[in-house]
């Protein structure tokens, strides 16, 4: 397997502490903090180890403190619910004595139904599309060392961009954004997996979003923006492994918050998952 993967997957292996209490490391991505997605994922992992023959449906999330990348962080579980159908767990996750994040998860059985969903967008297939690195090594000589660290770290995912990405953002356009992305290398056939693994790669690209009708670029130094929630929805089976395209749009900002909607379709224009996130967005003048 490839080794950024490898390592990701590591990552989201969790020490059991106890029947309840599980123990995660992290990695640095370059951010000043621990990447929010690991934290998800981590969290929807521990929350999967109680739960038997049932698999997540839906989550919702808080961040509270910043994560310290050099310390472990707990995850308690608390088993809130275990019905005939459904399953539901809170989870805190704790790190320096401090709740830095929570959660609510609901698992179930697998069932049949009704069925129907919104279309998959026509973009190019992301053969014909450029990696999102060869973006980022074209602009480096241009952006500062905080966001060119941040830029150069090599990913367990890869991202190809519809639109072609402005880093500098000068000028403002809609607030839509259409990317395909898998993971690096084949993962077995474990659909728990693939569920925390989206869950992972959804914190991706959602706020940026948002800054889209401002012309306001990630890499500003006058920008302060930090994830506040994360809501999530699993429609049907997964494979991160193949591409999947994150379609994106942020419906509103407001009172300094951003506010993104993504859904998540597989290649052959299967509504695969949905998410949704509010965050922090604060210009300084």
């Amino acid at each position: 397997m490839n080794q950024l993967l490898d390592d990701l997957i590591k990552v989201m292996t969790l020490e059991r502490l106890e029947r309840n209490l599980f123990r995660g490391q992290s990695r640095d991505v370059g951010s000043p903090q621990v990447f929010g997605g690991q934290v998800l994922g981590q969290a929807l992992v521990a929350a999967s180890a109680t739960t038997e023959d049932r698999v997540v449906h839906s989550l919702h999330a808080y961040f509270l403190r910043r994560g310290d990348f050099n310390s472990p962080i707990v995850y308690e579980v608390d088993r809130a619910m275990d019905g005939k159908h459904f399953s539901s767990r809170r989870i805190v996750a704790i790190q320096h004595g401090q709740q830095i994040f929570n959660m609510s998860a609901s698992f179930q059985v697998a069932e049949t139904g009704l069925e129907h969903q919104i279309s998959m967008p026509q973009v190019p297939p992301p053969e014909s599309l450029a990696d999102a690195e060869s973006y980022y090594r074209k602009a480096a000589d241009m952006l500062p060392p905080a966001a060119r660290r941040v830029l150069e770290q090599r990913r367990p995912f890869e991202f190809r961009p519809v639109q072609a990405p402005d880093l500098l953002r000068r000028e403002k356009s809609e607030p839509l954004k259409y990317i395909w992305f898998r993971a690096v290398d084949a993962l077995n056939a474990d659909e728990a997996l693939h569920r925390c693994l989206l869950a992972y790669v959804s914190d991706f690209h959602l706020l940026d979003t948002a800054l889209k009708p401002h012309g306001v670029s990630m890499i500003s130094s006058k920008l302060v923006m930090a994830s506040i929630d994360h809501a999530m929805w699993f429609h049907r089976s997964v494979r991160v492994d193949d591409w999947l395209l994150y379609a994106i749009d942020s419906p509103s900002s407001s009172g300094a918050r951003g506010f993104a909607r993504g859904s998540v379709f597989a290649r052959d224009g299967r509504l695969v998952a949905s998410a949704a996130q509010e965050g922090l967005i604060r210009v300084k003048s």
